[in-house]
């Protein structure tokens, strides 16, 4: 953890995940109220390990006055419940997760039933879907309900004794991916808004506003990258992984890497139309099969980007979308 942020009275507990992407980190912000940012996966492993964490710095579950949450994923949520039991801690979100966490297994049904709605239309097997729908709820588990008491809107202001948090709305990653910044120490809790190790997965999710249109979740999440740019951070508390001292230079990556990522998927239409589970199959092989939302969501992003250059079209036949290249792939490099 960085010195900096322990310096700022913020400490990162690492907290164990059943998930590919390893730990998540929680964070302790030595305060008043008595703060943590996101809580962990619900599992006695990750009880376990986030009271020893807070014991390392003379705090217990009972101390906690806040809970804030960056976003909807269970990793960052699923100790909710057990934690606003024991401490009675107020939970602050994003004004748009209160009724998604009123019930959290009856939000994940729905998730997961769009999920399927759109591997459907953009080319999965039904049996794959299937397959990939039980493996899904029975990780509902690792999520928890519960209640915000203190809901959160882009532009409001956290006022703690010492610090003041801005609370900004960054969509993309998740629907309802929030961060937390704090201008007078230049310093800004993203949750999985920004990962210095992996670039976050832009994900097809539901809309949170009750819509049934399929987001532009790439589209969004760039522009969100965008304004996230232009703030002064001097350091940057991810959801995973290490600390970020120059998200200006990460961010430019990023916006780099999906630029060439959607170059390399128009070159794949040269043959001819295809769904978009066809072209993640080209990239992916099997992973394509194992992590099918993802690397989905992934390849529809990348299209919306072609689409709205005019370098690709959606063609719709029997309920599948295909896409097809409307220039030469070479004249598309970028």
């Amino acid at each position: 953890m960085s010195s900096q942020a322990a310096d700022e009275g913020i400490h990162r507990l690492a907290v164990p995940t059943p998930f590919l992407v390893g730990r998540v980190n929680c964070y302790l912000i030595e305060d008043e109220p008595l703060t943590l940012v996101d809580t962990g996966p619900n599992s006695g492993k990750s009880l376990d390990e986030l009271e020893r964490a807070l014991a390392a710095h003379g705090r217990r579950i009972e101390d906690l006055g806040l809970i804030l949450l960056t976003h909807q994923h269970m990793d960052h949520l699923g100790l909710l419940e057990v934690l606003v039991r024991r401490s009675g801690a107020d939970v602050g979100a994003l004004h748009l997760l209160a009724p998604y966490l009123e019930n959290f297994s009856r939000s994940a049904a729905a998730d997961d039933k769009f999920a399927g709605a759109i591997m459907r239309r953009y080319g999965v097997p039904s049996e794959l879907i299937t397959a990939l729908g039980s493996v899904g709820a029975s990780f509902r588990a690792f999520g928890s309900s519960g209640n915000v008491t203190r809901p959160l809107r882009d532009g409001d202001m956290l006022e703690l004794r010492d610090r003041r948090l801005q609370v900004l709305h960054r969509p993309g990653h998740s629907a309802s991916d929030t961060i937390f910044w704090n201008e007078d120490r230049r310093l800004l809790i993203a949750g999985d808004h920004l990962i210095a190790r992996i670039s976050s997965n832009p994900l097809a999710s539901r809309p949170l506003d009750g819509s049934e249109s399929r987001p532009r979740a790439l589209v969004t999440y760039i522009e969100s990258m965008r304004a996230t740019r232009e703030l002064p951070a001097e350091l940057v508390l991810s959801g995973h992984g290490d600390p970020i001292s120059d998200h200006v230079a990460l961010i430019d990556r990023r916006l780099a890497m999906h630029e060439r990522r959607a170059a390399m998927m128009l070159r794949l239409l040269a043959g001819g139309p295809l769904t978009a589970f066809d072209v993640a199959v080209r990239i992916w092989g099997n992973v394509a099969a194992t992590q099918a939302f993802l690397t989905l969501s992934e390849v529809i992003g990348h299209m919306d980007l072609l689409v709205d250059a005019g370098q690709v079209a959606e063609q719709e036949s029997d309920g599948t979308v295909r896409f097809a290249a409307l220039v030469d792939p070479d004249e598309g490099e970028r």
